[in-house]
C-alpha cells in the first residue's frame, strides 16, 4: 500500500486517511465494494459505495501513473540524461500530461526537421540565437555554411537553427502547460461538412457549420460530431486564439529586441503553427472525448440503475403476450415463480381469428388462475392491449404494458437456449416479458446492458470503461436487493458479492444434486466456495422459510451471535425479537459494542430485524396509456397524455406514450425552472403526464413538454 497514494486520495475526496487506508486494504484483500459498504462500516467510517468505488478507481489510476513514471525514468537514465533536478520533478508530477511534457524532449522520435538540422551541425547556432545576446545572427550563421552538409546559404543555416528552436519551444513543459490552459479556456470546436457528403450526412446537418466553446460543449454533441467525423461526413478542428497564443509564447521566450529575437519570434510562430497547436489540439480532443465518454457512461449507469431497480410485481401468476401482426401474438402462462406452464399463439388483430383468440385467452386465464397480463410494448402492442381489455375477464386481472427492450436479445442468447432448449425465440421472448414484470432485476441481468435500450452513444465510448461501469451498477443493484439462494438463476448469482460465474454454476449444480439449501451455513459445503467467498456472499443471499429466520435477512452470519445475545438478554427467541417492536425498543445497543462491531453495524442489525429481507424497490403502480391513442396519426399538438420515461440523455428525456415512437422532452421543457441535469427531475420508468408540442409525421418525431406552461 502506497502511503502517498492514500494521502493524495484523502485530500482529493476530503475524507480521513484512516477510511481510505481501510478501504484500500479491504479491496486488496479481495473484498467487494458492496461488502465493504454494507458490512465494514466501522473500518471505513461508513463510506458508501460511491466513495469506495472512487477510491478503488483512483488507486488504479495512481498505480498506472507510477508505472509510467518508472518507465520514463528508466528511459531517460539509459540515455544518460537524468539529472537530479529532472528526477525530482518527474517524481513530483501528479498528472499524466505533466509527466509526458517532461518526457517529450527525451522521447525517441522520427527524423524531424530539427533532427535533420542538428545532423547538419546547426545546434550551436540555434543555441546562440536562442540565448538572444548581442549578436548578429547572419554573421554567426556564416560560420555554419557547409555545402557538403547541404547548408549552402545563410538562410539555410538560419532556417535550420529556427527548426531546432521551434522543437525546443514545442517540447518546453511550461509553454505546453500555458497553451493547454489557453485551449481549455478559449478554444473552439469547429466542424464543417465535407463537400459532397451533405445528403449522406443528413442526420448530422446541425453540425454542418457548427462551433462551440471547448469548456462548455456538452458530451452528446462531442460524441455526435466525433461519430460524424469517423463516418467521414464532417471535418472537426479545435482552434484557439492564435495571436493570444503567440503573445504567451513571446513572453516566455523573447528576451531582447535585436536580430536574434527576430529569429526566435519567427521560430515561435513556426513552432505554434506547425507543432505546438496541432499537438495540443490532439491532447484537447482526447481530453474532451474522455470527459464526454465519462459523462455519457454516467448517464447510462444512472439509467441502468433506475431500470434494474424498477418496481417488481412479485410472485404472481402471469400471462405474457409478445404482440405481432403477421406471425400472431406469442402467449405464455407462468406460475408465481416464473416457471413456464403453457405456450400458445393467437391472432387477435385478424377478424377471422379473433373469436378463437378470445376463447384461448379466457380459457387460459381461468385454467391457470391468471392474476396479471403482461403485454410487450413492441409492434401491435396497443392493438393487442385493446383486444385484451375488450374481453370479459375478471376485474381482478390487471393488464400492464411492459417495456420489452432487450427481450429479443435474450431470446436468441445462449442463456435462453440453456433455459428453454425445446422452445423457439418467440416463446423465450414472451417468457422474458412476463418475468420482467415479475422481477425486472432478475430478468435484466441475463441481458447485455448495452442492449437494454437506455443511454446515449454507448457504442462510441470506451467499451472497456463502459463494461466496467455497467458491471459495477449491476453488482450494486443485485446486492442491494439481495438474492433468493434457492431460486436464483446462474446469471443473478454471478453478480453476488464474492461469487462470479464459476461459483454461481457450482451453487446451481449443488442445488440440483442435493436439493434446496436449508441454511446459509450449508454454502461452505459447496465445492470451491471457501471461507472468504462465504464471508463476501452470505449477507446478500436469502433463504426464506429456512431453519434460521435470520437467513432471510441482510444480517450477516458473522453477526448472528450478537442477535442471539440480544434475544437472550431479553429472555425471548430471535423470531420474537424480529416480530415484536416493543422488544426491539428495549435493546441497548451500547452493550454490544466491541473492537470489531460499532454502532453503525448494530443500527443496521436492528433496522434489519424490523423488516427482514425487505425489498428496497418501490411498490409497482399500475399504468395505462390513453385509450384511442395507438398510432402516430392519433397525436395532436396540445394533447395531454400519460407516458413512461424510457431513456434519459444529457439533452432531455424520451417518453413512451403508446404509439411505438418515443417522444422527446428537451432539457428546456422538463420543468418551469432551469434544469442542468435531466436526472434531477425525471427517472427511468417514471410515469408522467406530458403535453404534445409538435408532431412531425414525415420524420416521425414527437416533441413533448413537462412544463406547466409549455408555450412560454
Amino acid at each position: 500500500m502506497n502511503k502517498s497514494h492514500i494521502s493524495q486520495i484523502s485530500r482529493e475526496l476530503n475524507i480521513p486517511n484512516k477510511g481510505v487506508m481501510a478501504a484500500v486494504s479491504l479491496l486488496e484483500d479481495g473484498a467487494t465494494v458492496p461488502f465493504i459498504a454494507r458490512y465494514r462500516k466501522e473500518a471505513t467510517g461508513s463510506l458508501d459505495e460511491v466513495v469506495i468505488t472512487a477510491i478503488r478507481d483512483r488507486v488504479h489510476q495512481l498505480r498506472e501513473l507510477d508505472k509510467r513514471r518508472a518507465t520514463i525514468l528508466e528511459s531517460i537514465e539509459k540515455q544518460g540524461k537524468l539529472t537530479l533536478e529532472l528526477k525530482e520533478k518527474i517524481l513530483a508530477a501528479e498528472a499524466m500530461n505533466v509527466l509526458e511534457d517532461m518526457y517529450l524532449p527525451f522521447k525517441p522520435k522520427k527524423r524531424t526537421r530539427a533532427i535533420i538540422a542538428k545532423e547538419k551541425g546547426l545546434e550551436p547556432l540555434a543555441q546562440k540565437i536562442f540565448v538572444q545576446g548581442n549578436i548578429d545572427p547572419e554573421k554567426e550563421a556564416a560560420a555554419f555554411i557547409n555545402p557538403e552538409k547541404k547548408v549552402e546559404t545563410l538562410e539555410d543555416a538560419l532556417s535550420g537553427a529556427r527548426d531546432i528552436i521551434a522543437e525546443w519551444i514545442n517540447e518546453h513543459s511550461e509553454a505546453r502547460a500555458k497553451i493547454r490552459e489557453l485551449f481549455f479556456a478559449k478554444g473552439i470546436f469547429k466542424s464543417k461538412v465535407i463537400k459532397g457528403k451533405e445528403k449522406e450526412g443528413e442526420n448530422y446537418k446541425d453540425y454542418f457549420e457548427w462551433e462551440e466553446a471547448v469548456k462548455t460543449v456538452p458530451s452528446h454533441r462531442i460524441l455526435a460530431v466525433r461519430r460524424a467525423e469517423k463516418e467521414t461526413v464532417l471535418m472537426l478542428r479545435v482552434i484557439a486564439p492564435e495571436q493570444e497564443a503567440l503573445t504567451i509564447l513571446e513572453k516566455l521566450f523573447i528576451k531582447e529586441g535585436g536580430g536574434a529575437s527576430a529569429q526566435v519570434r519567427m521560430a515561435i510562430e513556426d513552432s505554434y503553427k506547425r507543432l505546438l497547436s496541432l499537438s495540443i489540439e490532439t491532447e484537447i480532443r482526447l481530453a474532451i472525448k474522455e470527459r464526454a465518454e465519462k459523462e455519457a457512461i454516467q448517464i447510462f449507469t444512472n439509467n441502468l440503475r433506475q431500470l434494474l431497480l424498477a418496481s417488481p410485481l412479485g410472485q404472481k401468476r402471469v400471462m405474457a403476450i409478445d404482440p405481432g401482426y403477421r406471425t400472431g401474438c406469442k402467449l405464455v402462462c407462468l406460475d408465481r415463480q416464473g416457471k413456464l406452464l403453457h405456450t400458445d399463439t393467437i391472432f387477435p388483430i385478424e377478424s377471422q381469428h379473433r373469436n378463437e383468440a378470445k376463447r384461448i385467452v379466457k380459457d387460459l386465464c381461468e385454467r391457470y388462475s391468471i392474476e396479471f397480463i403482461a403485454i410487450g410494448n413492441g409492434t401491435a402492442s396497443r392493438e393487442t392491449e385493446t383486444f385484451v381489455r375488450g374481453l370479459d375477464l375478471s376485474k381482478e386481472i390487471k393488464i400492464i404494458i411492459v417495456n420489452e427492450s432487450g427481450a429479443s436479445v435474450y431470446s436468441a442468447s445462449e442463456v435462453a437456449r440453456e433455459e428453454f432448449p425445446k422452445y423457439d425465440v418467440t416463446v423465450r421472448g414472451a417468457v422474458s416479458i412476463g418475468r420482467r414484470l415479475m422481477d425486472p432485476l432478475a430478468e435484466l441481468v441475463k441481458i447485455d446492458p448495452k442492449s437494454i435500450g437506455v443511454g446515449q452513444y454507448q457504442h462510441d465510448v470506451d467499451q472497456s470503461l463502459l463494461k466496467s461501469s455497467l458491471d459495477d451498477v449491476v453488482v450494486s443493484c443485485v446486492n442491494l436487493v439481495g438474492v433468493e439462494l434457492n431460486t436464483a438463476s446462474k446469471q443473478l448469482l454471478t453478480y453476488v458479492s464474492g461469487l462470479g460465474p464459476s461459483r454461481a454454476q457450482t451453487i446451481i449444480e449443488h442445488r440440483n444434486q442435493y436439493g434446496p439449501f436449508q441454511a446459509r451455513k450449508e454454502l461452505v459445503q459447496v465445492s470451491g466456495l471457501g471461507p472468504k467467498a462465504f464471508e463476501q456472499a452470505a449477507g446478500f443471499l436469502r433463504i426464506r422459510e429456512g431453519k434460521n429466520p435470520l437467513d432471510a435477512s441482510a444480517v450477516h452470519p458473522e453477526s448472528y451471535p450478537i442477535v442471539d445475545a440480544m434475544a437472550h438478554d431479553l429472555n425471548c427467541s430471535v423470531p420474537n425479537l424480529m416480530s415484536d417492536e416493543n422488544l426491539r425498543k428495549k435493546v441497548k445497543l451500547e452493550k454490544y459494542i466491541s473492537d470489531k462491531v460499532g454502532l453503525p453495524t448494530l443500527n443496521d442489525i436492528l433496522s434489519e430485524l424490523a423488516k427482514p429481507g425487505r425489498d428496497p424497490r418501490e411498490p409497482l403502480h399500475i399504468f395505462s396509456f390513453k385509450e384511442g391513442i395507438e398510432k402516430f396519426e392519433d397525436i395532436k399538438p396540445g394533447m395531454k397524455l400519460p407516458g413512461v420515461i424510457t431513456n434519459i440523455t444529457a439533452f432531455g428525456a424520451f417518453v413512451d406514450i403508446g404509439v411505438h415512437h418515443d417522444g422527446l422532452i428537451h432539457l428546456s421543457q422538463l420543468s418551469d425552472h432551469f434544469v442542468r441535469d435531466p436526472q434531477d427531475v425525471v427517472k427511468v420508468h417514471q410515469c408522467v403526464i406530458v403535453t404534445v408540442l409538435e408532431v412531425d409525421l414525415e420524420r416521425k418525431r414527437i416533441v413533448l413538454s413537462l412544463r406547466q406552461n409549455p408555450a412560454q
